[in-house]
């Protein structure tokens, strides 16, 4: 058999002639089939019976210019097996076979050759270069049973274990600060460091975590992690691991691992089973060391359609309307993570086809979207939200989106871009859509431009779902009750559920989350009151009798409907003041 060199790159039909493995007459009864109904010609050829998929597995790794091994007759010797996670190797579908230190080179085997992303994955999280080789689906199937069973994968508790008693870690023991340079160098390529992070990330990233903590703190290092917005905690592992891990991610998103006074931001890019995931880090050294938090934006988990996002049918109706204005200012509101960004690039998919320009300026950006020019802040060379807006109006565009408003000067621009014929959407950190206003104004924008711009402000909350798999009906007493302003005589007939707990949700009770959303449309009775400076309280007021709903309301009918509990609209919303 010809050399993988003289392969690499070749059309498949040909690499499987010089293999042996096919005649031409039978590529050309492959291709005739093609013409009729598309489809890799490998798949066609394996259909036929020509060749076995094991065939196209070779020729698929020849042509990439992989080399095959047969994994089957390899004894695997246990530090390599050592060098990855029963969670790794089966979600990543490959296996360590040999490792070479001296160029620090694993190599590993899978069966699909299309699987190249995984090697670049691995490359990240366990710090090796990675030599890929093709193996068949039975023979790595055979390895990942026999050194990485499924059923015993490892705990973040097995691996803390492992940590305490590895040798290479005890020396840093109340190092405290005094670790240098060239033994953090070292700390961060230890295995049992790899492995506790690797494990941690794809837990969290399994169990659709928005966020990872890694906090130092005088006696304890904690590790936590954000499910559908509430924090939960880890098994701790040892504090004087703190400098090791913080350092381990700052290499893996290739920050400056010497720099621990001042605060770092970068980012680690992952392939995991096709779908891509951003890890945003945050690192801000603190009294006891750094504090690092990965924020997860897995794409697979965002919804970004405005059917999806948790808005009634009523509201989705008003809000489709004000997205398709020619022209104003549209303000979404609410704290961080109240999905304020989810809601505006699930508006701004709708509107994207080919006849609209639409720019965006953010900071970061959180979601590349095919169809739209997306601008990163970095305020470190002067690209503020500002200076970006400008450039905007001279690009041309219909749409434009302002991550955050969050000076005088942006907020002029964006009355100016509107002015111009622009729709502009924004963000702002209010507790209502009626706040907004003195919010505006306070920054110093004329009254008078805000009636002029402004077509509604969209405040909203999350709250999470009540698990479908574990929910219950039941009553709830007087006390729990009046926690949302309603009497016994007020709930009638009506039914109220919550989450028992199970497997599914991490015995929670609850899984994924639900937008609750107050829309205040502005009108000219509304405009009138804004040029008065009229107090938020009013402004309610008067958008209530309009018939604004506000959160709390929303949140009463997600919890008549059974899709959230008491308890949740509780700590999410306000009792409005009459």
């Amino acid at each position: 058999m010809p050399s993988v060199e003289q392969l690499r790159g070749r059309q498949l039909g040909r690499i499987l002639i010089k293999m042996g493995k096919l005649r031409r007459h039978h590529v050309h009864e492959a291709l005739e089939i093609q013409k009729e109904r598309r489809g890799p010609i490998g798949q066609i050829l394996v259909e036929l019976g020509h060749i076995t998929e094991d065939d196209l597995n070779k020729a698929l790794a020849a042509q990439s210019g992989m080399d095959m091994v047969a994994l089957g007759k390899i004894d695997i010797p246990a530090d390599v097996v050592a060098r990855m996670t029963n969670q790794m190797a089966n979600t990543y579908q490959v296996v360590p076979f040999e490792f070479h230190p001296e160029n620090n080179e694993l190599w590993i085997a899978m069966a699909d050759p299309e699987n190249f992303l995984a090697t670049d994955d691995l490359r990240t999280l366990l710090g090796f270069n990675i030599r890929s080789f093709i193996c068949t689906q039975n023979e790595l199937q055979a390895a990942l049973e026999r050194y990485f069973p499924e059923g015993e994968q490892e705990s973040i508790t097995h691996l803390i274990d492992e940590l305490g008693e590895d040798e290479d870690l005890a020396k840093f023991v109340d190092r405290g600060d005094s670790i240098d340079l060239a033994e953090l160098k070292e700390m961060v390529e230890l295995n049992p460091v790899k492995k506790l992070l690797n494990l941690v990330l794809l837990q969290a990233i399994k169990d659709k975590a928005s966020d990872i903590h890694f906090e130092p703190f005088a006696d304890e290092f904690k590790m936590r992690y954000r499910i559908d917005g509430v924090l939960y905690e880890m098994v701790p592992p040892p504090r004087y691991i703190a400098v090791a891990i913080a350092s381990r991610i700052k290499v893996m998103a290739n920050l400056d691992i010497s720099e621990r006074r001042l605060p770092q931001d970068g980012r680690i890019e992952l392939q995991l089973r096709g779908v891509p995931i951003d890890l945003r880090v945050s690192v801000l050294p603190t009294m006891f060391g750094e504090s690092v938090v990965l924020r997860v934006l897995d794409r697979s988990n965002v919804q970004l359609s405005l059917n999806k996002i948790g808005l009634r049918d009523d509201e989705l109706a008003i809000f489709r309307q004000l997205i398709t204005k020619p022209n104003g200012i549209i303000i979404n509101t609410g704290p961080t993570g109240s999905g304020k960004t989810t809601t505006l690039y699930a508006a701004l998919q709708e509107l994207n086809s080919v006849e609209v320009k639409i720019l965006t300026v953010e900071d970061p950006v959180e979601y590349d979207i095919d169809g739209l020019c997306q601008v990163q802040v970095r305020s470190a060379v002067g690209l503020t939200f500002a200076r970006a807006l400008r450039s905007f109006l001279r690009q041309d565009p219909d749409i434009i989106l302002v991550g955050e408003t969050r000076d005088l000067e942006t907020a002029q621009i964006s009355v100016q871009a509107s002015l111009t014929g622009h729709l502009v959407f924004t963000t702002l950190h209010t507790n209502d859509a009626p706040s907004t206003i003195p919010r505006l104004l306070d920054l110093g924008l004329e009254a008078f431009l805000i009636t002029a711009t402004l077509e509604a402000i969209v405040a909203q909350r999350l709250v999470r779902r009540i698990c479908t798999n574990c929910k219950a009906e039941y009553v709830p007493t007087e006390e729990q009750l009046r926690t949302v302003n309603l009497e016994p005589e007020d709930v009638g007939d009506r039914t109220f559920c919550y989450g028992k707990g199970c497997d599914y949700c991490n015995n929670t009770g609850y899984r994924g989350r639900l937008g609750l959303f107050e829309i205040m449309v502005l009108d000219d009775h509304l405009r009138e009151l804004i040029m008065r400076h009229a107090s938020a309280a009013v402004l309610r007021r008067e958008a209530v009798k309009r018939g604004m709903r506000t959160l709390r309301e929303t949140g009463l009918l997600a919890i008549y409907d059974g899709v959230t509990t008491i308890d949740e609209v509780v700590r999410e919303t306000l009792i409005e003041a009459d």
